[in-house]
C-alpha cells in the first residue's frame, strides 16, 4: 500500500489543501485565551505550556500565569520558588526554568520584547524550530512553519505516507517542503488552521471525523482506509521501572519536605521524603529515626504509579506521625517542616507525588491499621 524508501510528501501537490484548509479554519476555530491577544510572549508561554499537556488542561494554568507573570520582565524577575509554584502541575519543570533563562537573555539582548526573527528565536534557551516557527508565525506573521505532532499527523494521513516522524530529517523535509508554501499574509492562520484540523479532526487517537474534514477529497489515508496506521512512530525505548517508598512525615499540621538535588530529574524541587524500594515498616521507622525523629504511629497509605518519559515510579506510601519536633530535625540540610497552609502556596510538590499530596487534609489520625509505636514499647 505504502511506497518505501522516501517522503511521499515531495510528491504530494500540498498546495491544494490550503484554501480549503483556511475556509475551514475561519468557521472552526476554537476560542482559545492565548488566541484573544497573540502577542509573542502569549504565544509562548502557551506553547511550552501545550507541549504534552491537553489543550483545556492548559487553559487555567495559562491564565493563572499570565495573571501573575504578565509579560517578559515579571519572568525575568521571578523567584525561582514562585515560578515552580505557578508551573505546579503542569510537569517538566525544566520548560519554565528553560523559560526564565530565555527571558533573561530578551531582557538584556532585545529590550525585553521577544526577536521577531526565526533564527533569533531558535538561539534562546528551550525554544526549538517548532517554537520559533509558532512565535514567528502566529505572533508576528513570518511566513515559516511550525512543524509538531498534529501537523506530521495530518500530512502523513493526507498523502497516506508511512515515513517514521520520529526521525529528525522526516521532520526536516516537512519544514522544507510547508515553507514555500505558505500562504502569503496568512502565515498566522495556516499555522493554526494545521495545528486545529489534527486537534480537533484528524485526531491521534479514535477514529478520525473524516467526514467533518475540509481535506476529506484530497486525503489518501481516509479514502483508502489505512488511517489506522498513519502516521508511523518508530517504537520508543521501554521504560525503566524504579521502586520506591513515600513517607508523609507529620506532626501536626506540619508536614516534612526534602528538596531533591539541584541536577538530574524534578531538580530542586520540593519532595517528600522517600526511600528506593517498597520498604516495610521497620525500615521506615529506622530511616525517620536516621532524621532524628521519633515515629509514634506509622500508617499504610495506597500504592501510586507515575509515568515520566524514560522512568516509571511504582510508589507505596506510609503517614508517619512523629513527636514533637526537634529543633535539630528542621535544621538538617535539604529539609523543612511546613504547615499544609503555607506548603500549598508556596512550595512546588511535583505532580508525581500527587496521589499522597491529597492524604495532608483527609487524613485522619485514628485508623484500626495504625501501628502506634510508643503504646507497643509501653
Amino acid at each position: 500500500m505504502f511506497r518505501k524508501g522516501y517522503l511521499v510528501l515531495n510528491n504530494y501537490p500540498i498546495e491544494q489543501l490550503i484554501e480549503p484548509l483556511l475556509e475551514w479554519y475561519s468557521h472552526h476555530a476554537r476560542v482559545l485565551p492565548w488566541r484573544e491577544n497573540p502577542t509573542p510572549y502569549r504565544v509562548w508561554v502557551s506553547e511550552i505550556m501545550l507541549q504534552q499537556t491537553r489543550v483545556e488542561a492548559v487553559k487555567p494554568y495559562f491564565e493563572r500565569f499570565i495573571e501573575a507573570l504578565p509579560d517578559v520582565g515579571a519572568l525575568a524577575e521571578c523567584s525561582e520558588e514562585r515560578l515552580l509554584k505557578l508551573w505546579e502541575g503542569l510537569g517538566y519543570y525544566n520548560r519554565v526554568r528553560n523559560m526564565q533563562a530565555a527571558a533573561r537573555t530578551v531582557m538584556q539582548e532585545y529590550g525585553g520584547i521577544l526577536p521577531p526573527d526565526y533564527e533569533a528565536l531558535l538561539k534562546l534557551k528551550g525554544i526549538g524550530h517548532y517554537t520559533a516557527g509558532a512565535i514567528a508565525s502566529i505572533a508576528y506573521g513570518i511566513p515559516v512553519p511550525a512543524v509538531d505532532g498534529n501537523v506530521l499527523r495530518v500530512l502523513m494521513r493526507a498523502a497516506e505516507d508511512d515515513s517514521d516522524i520520529m526521525k529528525q530529517s522526516v521532520k526536516t523535509a516537512v519544514e522544507n517542503l510547508l515553507h514555500p508554501v505558505i500562504p502569503k499574509g496568512h502565515a498566522a492562520e495556516f499555522t493554526q488552521a494545521l495545528m486545529e484540523l489534527g486537534a480537533t479532526v484528524c485526531v491521534p487517537n479514535g477514529e478520525p471525523k473524516c467526514m467533518e474534514c475540509p481535506w476529506k477529497s484530497f486525503c489518501l489515508a481516509s479514502a483508502h482506509g489505512s488511517y489506522r496506521d498513519l502516521p508511523r512512530k518508530s517504537r520508543a525505548k521501554s521504560r525503566k521501572i524504579e521502586k520506591m517508598t513515600v513517607l508523609l512525615i507529620r506532626d501536626g499540621e506540619k508536614y516534612l519536605l526534602h528538596r531533591r538535588p539541584l541536577n538530574g530529574l524534578l531538580a530542586g524541587m520540593y519532595e517528600f521524603p522517600n526511600m528506593p524500594g517498597h520498604r516495610t515498616r521497620e525500615e521506615v521507622t529506622a530511616y525517620v529515626s536516621g532524621l532524628d525523629l521519633t515515629p509514634v504511629r506509622i500508617e499504610p497509605l495506597e500504592n501510586a504509579r507515575h509515568i515520566f518519559s524514560h522512568i516509571e515510579w511504582h510508589m507505596t506510601g506510609y503517614m508517619v506521625r512523629v513527636a514533637q519536633l526537634d529543633d535539630a530535625a528542621v535544621q538538617k540540610e535539604g529539609y523543612i517542616f511546613a504547615e499544609t497552609h503555607i506548603l500549598a502556596e508556596k512550595y512546588a510538590v511535583p505532580s508525581a507525588f500527587a496521589r499522597y499530596v491529597k492524604y495532608m487534609n483527609t487524613y485522619s489520625a485514628c485508623s484500626e491499621h495504625s501501628l502506634n509505636l510508643t503504646e507497643r514499647h509501653r
